[in-house]
């Protein structure tokens, strides 16, 4: 069957797109931007696609088209479509109904976290011989890709909470059906589809509603916002996680910085985690994955030898470059939350006398200002941010309780400029954007380089 996507280079509807190649289907797609790394994991594949959305050949050609949740009314590709008469359908839909009916499912979902733990959750299973399918919204550095098909019985996906279609408002993670979910944490995100974080419990309650009663969801043991989903209605078996006190599963840190923990199941310790990654939210995500791959038959040990392999997911605190004693991170930062976490953890693991953030605020949320607080807290500790100044929204309200220092550039060669000249050997530049930031990152490495070569 050929299938033509739109809106092809998102990280779900690429990692959507390699399922289908290796399932057997002509695919081709349509996207406005398509760069690395998806576009290089699609040419891998050899999947085509035409830039923008005003070429309707190939999506005319196709059996069926998988229809993107950016896409808009309007498009001249979708008009066409739609005008035809050609059949179309959500990607969620589409997955569910020709790759997940396979398998028995582990879905996670939550505001910050998804991406880490479902790559934890396959690599552990795969390591154990488990051979999974998943679906990683983002490219795995273990697996080099972000997604496969597999030949065992469980199948991983990353399951988020925003729309599935312009005609299909249910959240991807609906169309699911989970036999273990984890539930990472709940705070407010999506200002553009949710108005309230009631709105997005309502949801993540009728999540809860699809697990069947043997299966399982996971979640953090003091997540209020969850606690709240959970006291609407409790469908299947629960289990807790903390880093402290009593739960079912609980970790505690032998290290500060989260480089090592014990994994404790009902108070007694089962297994010991000694790896290269730092942060507590990456102790919660690992020890969310641990639970996870247990009750899919993984013995603990066997989980915590396979975390202590693991390799953090491109753009999740990925080390760009750490020439001349300057450490350039990338990572993927969409809520204050993570941007926190992320800060908090570089700060504890004692690398580097001065962290600088580098910022584009890409996502809606974050561009209309409703967590401006937030985000001043978050970056209370940093030496220094430097700001992309938007075209589309007025940036100096949103920055204008910040206590760190700050610049707004007004181009990415600015930021460059700016960063380039302040840092010295010991630091540490912190590049957070969900998008492609412009390929500022390497810019930014040359320019160092450049500098301290001299």
């Amino acid at each position: 069957m050929h299938l033509h996507i739109l809106g092809i280079s998102g990280t779900f509807m690429s990692a959507l797109a390699l399922l289908a190649r290796d399932a057997g289907h002509k695919v081709t797609g349509s996207d406005a931007n398509c760069y690395p790394p998806v576009s290089d994991l699609l040419a891998a594949k050899g999947i085509i696609w035409t830039e923008g959305y005003d070429d309707t050949t190939l999506a005319l050609q196709a059996d069926l088209v998988i229809v993107g949740n950016a896409m808009k009314r309007g498009m001249p590709v979708l008009e066409a479509v739609i005008e035809s008469g050609k059949q179309y359908t959500s990607g969620p839909q589409w997955l569910a109904e020709n790759i997940l009916s396979k398998y028995q499912v582990i879905a996670v979902s939550g505001t910050h976290g998804k991406t880490t733990t479902t790559s934890m959750i396959a690599w552990i299973l795969h390591q154990a011989g488990f051979n999974p399918g998943f679906l990683i919204g983002g490219v795995s550095s273990d697996f080099k890709t972000s997604a496969c098909l597999g030949s065992g019985k469980w199948f991983v996906i990353e399951a988020d909470e925003y729309d599935s279609a312009f005609f299909d408002k249910r959240p991807k993670f609906m169309h699911y059906r989970p036999r273990i979910a984890i539930l990472n944490n709940l705070e407010f995100d999506h200002a553009d589809i949710y108005p309230d974080l009631a709105a997005i419990q309502l949801q993540f309650h009728y999540l809860m509603r699809t697990i069947p009663a043997s299966g399982v969801a996971i979640k953090p043991r003091d997540d209020k916002a969850l606690n709240e989903v959970i006291a609407r209605g409790q469908y299947s078996r629960i289990e807790e996680l903390a880093l402290d006190g009593d739960a079912q599963w609980s970790a505690q840190l032998i290290e500060e910085n989260g480089s090592a923990f014990k994994v404790l199941q009902q108070g007694k310790e089962v297994a010991e985690v000694k790896w290269p990654l730092i942060g507590r939210f990456n102790v919660e995500n690992g020890l969310a994955a641990l639970a996870a791959s247990v009750n899919a038959g993984v013995e603990p040990k066997v989980a915590a030898e396979a975390l202590e392999r693991f390799t953090p997911v491109k753009r999740r605190l990925e080390v760009r470059s750490s020439k001349h004693d300057i450490t350039v991170y990338d990572d993927f930062a969409h809520h204050p939350t993570a941007i926190m976490r992320t800060v908090d953890a570089l700060k504890r693991s004692n690398r580097h006398q001065r962290i600088f953030a580098v910022l584009e605020f890409a996502s809606y949320t974050m561009r209309t200002g409703v967590h401006s607080d937030e985000m001043a807290h978050a970056l209370k500790p940093v030496h220094g941010a430097y700001v992309l100044e938007p075209h589309d929204f007025n940036l100096h309200e949103t920055v204008s309780n910040w206590t760190c220092p700050y610049k707004i550039c007004k181009n990415h060669d600015e930021i460059i400029k700016e960063v380039t000249d302040t840092v010295q050997a010991g630091d540490a530049v912190l590049v957070m954007s969900n998008r492609g930031f412009n390929g500022i990152h390497q810019r930014l490495i040359n320019s160092i380089d450049e500098r301290f070569s001299r």
